[in-house]
């Protein structure tokens, strides 16, 4: 397989009549991708139109949230054997499965191209998505092994009392809360529980609030990959420390393009993507005393995890 960017148009950016824009950076507060993508109504429909011919998703980045899933797909948009989706975060199992597969396809590349690339420029590719919302709702791992039964999955796992807090002031950035995190995660219960019986009882339900305030349940994540590994093959997920990634980004990428099967390309952005992924910005520090408290509330269900994967990764600490 060459590894040798394709820099051909391609008739579905001719007909769209723009292209993504991207600077190669990320955005120093919430430290997602700056990628803004410009798709016209004329484009809309040349990608309906051509849904049957639309290939679908080789793998999914399918979360954690707040765990780097976003900037990882963000570095695989970089490597040249990677056609990636129209759009970041489709949301297409969790929250517009509704929309059916017709709509989903045509944010994928066409099948024709794939056959001109590998045929005639001897340049494999693989095409795929990323919503950090796949891993903890409760409907997606059906509706991917139904959809795409042969899909890879990749994982990021971050310290469970790190990322309900990231994701605290993540959802106080989007004004989805308003409560201190204390009372915030206290009340948490007894907000979302009646949100998910919901979502459990009509697959069409899709409820903001246990989206975004579900901080302490998205921490447990034996539970949520036990729902994936009994539909999927332990071959085809692959389970990242997010810690790691953020220390080592170079690292982490060859073994999801070890994964992936595709050359290890390191991808090609500037050093300061690493470095401004490499921490993360919070309003203010979490009270000793309470972060005690988590890691004590996590202890069992991290120990449940470390038990499902046989790697301790080290969070009780």
């Amino acid at each position: 397989m060459s590894t040798f960017p394709d820099t051909s148009s391609s008739a579905e950016t001719q007909a769209s009549g723009g292209t993504p824009v991207d600077d190669g950076v990320l955005d120093p507060l919430t430290m997602r991708a700056r990628h803004i993508s410009q798709v016209p109504l004329l484009g809309k429909i040349y990608r309906g139109m051509t849904s049957p011919l639309r290939l679908l998703p080789d793998f999914l980045l399918i979360g954690t949230q707040r765990g780097g899933t976003t900037a990882l797909y963000h570095y695989l948009q970089t490597h040249p054997c990677i056609k990636p989706a129209t759009t970041t975060d489709t949301h297409f199992f969790e929250k517009k499965f509704n929309k059916g597969l017709t709509w989903y396809r045509g944010h994928f590349p066409t099948s024709i191209e794939r056959y001109y690339r590998e045929h005639l420029r001897r340049q494999a590719f693989l095409t795929g998505e990323a919503s950090s919302s796949y891993l903890f709702y409760p409907h997606a791992p059906r509706r991917v092994a139904q959809t795409v039964p042969h899909v890879k999955l990749i994982v990021l796992l971050r310290n469970p009392v790190d990322r309900a807090y990231s994701q605290y002031f993540h959802a106080i950035e989007l004004g989805h809360e308003t409560l201190p995190f204390a009372e915030a995660i206290q009340d948490e219960e007894a907000r979302t529980t009646q949100e998910r019986a919901k979502i459990l009882q009509d697959e069409n339900y899709y409820s903001d609030i246990y989206t975004h305030r579900s901080y302490l349940s998205r921490g447990k994540y034996a539970e949520q990959l036990q729902a994936w590994m009994g539909l999927f093959s332990r071959e085809q997920l692959l389970i990242l420390k997010s810690e790691e990634f953020y220390a080592d980004p170079v690292t982490a990428f060859k073994r999801v393009a070890a994964f992936l099967h595709i050359p290890e390309t390191e991808p090609q952005l500037r050093k300061q993507a690493y470095k401004q992924y490499s921490h993360n910005t919070y309003f203010s520090t979490m009270d000793p005393a309470l972060r005690a408290r988590l890691i004590e509330y996590f202890k069992p269900h991290n120990t449940l995890l470390y038990n499902l994967l046989g790697v301790d990764f080290g969070w009780d600490k």
